[in-house]
């Protein structure tokens, strides 16, 4: 997907202007704090979803929402994530809180599972398809795919750290933002999809693409839009307004 058209040495002057990426602390997570995330996007009624079923977390960072599900419930977690001292700390995590022989986790899931769950993950993956697959691969014939991302690419801040300012990452080009981003990350990236944790630009209409190709289908889909906007949510394009996607995912019935 083509980024902004404020490119080169212009843009560069205005970038640099800039502070840390990380010091505007969007997208860092504070919104959660001293929350459930997972009961924040999913409703209380995840932990009935998820009580005496094998789960599988896909991308579990650090693995807090996967011992959470496991203290409220859960028979048996694996945590997926392809940064190992994420894994590492959420081991570590899970032996902390006494729950680390009903769990465990890798560089892939092993199955079969009731739940598959993702949670701010569709945007990062580098094969997002590929990923669908695995997930319906990974779920037995009955099971669910839960899953929730945002924001999405074309939300205000779509762009996470590069978003420096609402839509910043529609403003300038891809090159000029992987420059000034490099003035604080010395890990050589040049393009979104190869920093850490990846950015893949996804679009809901992208998203809904993704699925219908795959062998998974919707059995319930929402966009929810950004709390200030809700009341005059109905009358915006669904792409600029949409705080996070909401979904529910089955096998996909074949005729």
């Amino acid at each position: 997907m083509r980024t902004g058209l404020v490119g080169g040495a212009l843009a560069d002057r205005l970038l640099n202007r800039l502070g840390d990426p990380d010091a505007n602390g969007y997208c860092d997570g504070s919104a959660y704090h001293g929350r459930s995330k997972l009961e924040v996007l999913f409703g209380p009624q995840i932990w009935q979803e998820v009580q005496g079923r094998d789960v599988v977390d896909f991308g579990c960072g650090e693995g807090r929402d996967a011992v959470e599900m496991l203290q409220r419930g859960a028979r048996h977690v694996v945590g997926v994530d392809i940064l190992e001292r994420s894994l590492d700390r959420a081991r570590r995590a899970a032996r902390e809180a006494g729950v680390a022989d009903r769990c465990e986790f890798s560089d892939r899931p092993t199955g079969p599972a009731d739940v598959v769950i993702s949670v701010d993950g569709f945007e990062h993956f580098d094969d997002p398809g590929g990923v669908l697959r695995l997930m319906a691969g990974t779920l037995k014939p009955e099971g669910r795919v839960l899953l929730t991302f945002g924001p999405t690419w074309l939300h205000p801040l779509g762009g996470h750290l590069f978003s420096v300012f609402p839509w910043a990452h529609l403003v300038f080009t891809e090159p000029a933002l992987i420059r000034w981003r490099a003035r604080f990350r010395k890990d050589g990236a040049t393009r979104f999809r190869e920093v850490e944790g990846g950015l893949n630009q996804m679009t809901i209409r992208r998203f809904e693409r993704l699925v219908a190709e795959s062998p998974l289908e919707f059995e319930t889909f929402e966009a929810v839009p950004i709390r200030r906007l809700r009341p005059i949510a109905p009358l915006l394009p669904r792409e600029l307004c949409t705080s996070f996607v909401r979904s529910r995912l089955r096998r996909r019935h074949r005729a």
